[in-house]
């Protein structure tokens, strides 16, 4: 019943990289992984600043460290989920299980939307703390981390968007395969013919035909 759901009919071609490089979906992961790694990779060398006024180091967001610490872990999670459904993409039209498909779809469909919400947390925080700083320090740095953040929300959320596609073609593709054999108007075989007022179907001997005698002993 669920023989081409999710695509699974189409499984086993050659995979061709310049197809799949040009893939929106490929393109966005790419892009989104860039972006995680500018977030990640600029609060780790420059999100912790010297405060004149102390010797401890701190967050340049507002002295917050879970401002710093929220974003570096969403984004390294975000980089190596990026990696995985890459690799699982490139490996997608090789599997013919309805059901491996399944799950992989909906996985990617879970994890973009998380993500994409967890931008946007992380977007809304980072403006709070970074509108609230007091301190004088220069806000490279720190606007980098917001923007990019903003554009994680854009690139996650239509990746979510193309998920939430295919999954949705999943579920048409097994609704599609599958239907009633009674109600099947182009059947090879033709509907019983019924006679008479209580449905019996007609005797297949004729009125006409003779019906055998009594039994009638052999003579000897």
């Amino acid at each position: 019943m669920q023989s081409s759901a999710y695509g699974a009919s189409l499984a086993g071609g050659a995979f061709d990289p310049e197809s799949f490089i040009k893939q929106p979906q490929t393109i966005l992961r790419c892009v989104s992984w860039l972006f995680s790694i500018v977030v990640f990779a600029t609060i780790t060398a420059e999100g912790y600043i010297n405060i004149p006024s102390s010797t401890d180091v701190k967050c340049m967001f507002n002295d917050n460290d879970g401002a710093c610490s929220f974003p570096m872990g969403i984004g390294i999670l975000a980089f190596l989920g990026c990696v995985v459904f890459l690799i699982l993409d490139a490996y997608f039209p090789q599997i013919s299980n309805a059901k491996e498909r399944k799950y992989i779809v909906i996985g990617d469909l879970i994890f973009t939307g998380v993500w994409a919400l967890l931008w946007f947390i992380c977007f809304c925080f980072l403006s709070n703390q970074w509108a609230r700083t007091t301190v004088s320090i220069r806000g490279d740095a720190a606007r980098a981390v917001i923007a990019f953040s903003f554009f994680s929300i854009l690139s996650w959320g239509l990746l979510f968007y193309f998920a939430l596609k295919r999954y949705r073609e999943g579920v048409t593709d097994i609704n599609q395969e599958y239907s009633d054999p009674a109600n099947d108007s182009s059947s090879v075989y033709p509907p019983y013919a019924v006679s008479g007022p209580t449905g019996y179907q007609q005797s297949p001997f004729s009125s006409s035909q003779q019906q055998p005698g009594e039994y009638q002993p052999p003579s000897y």
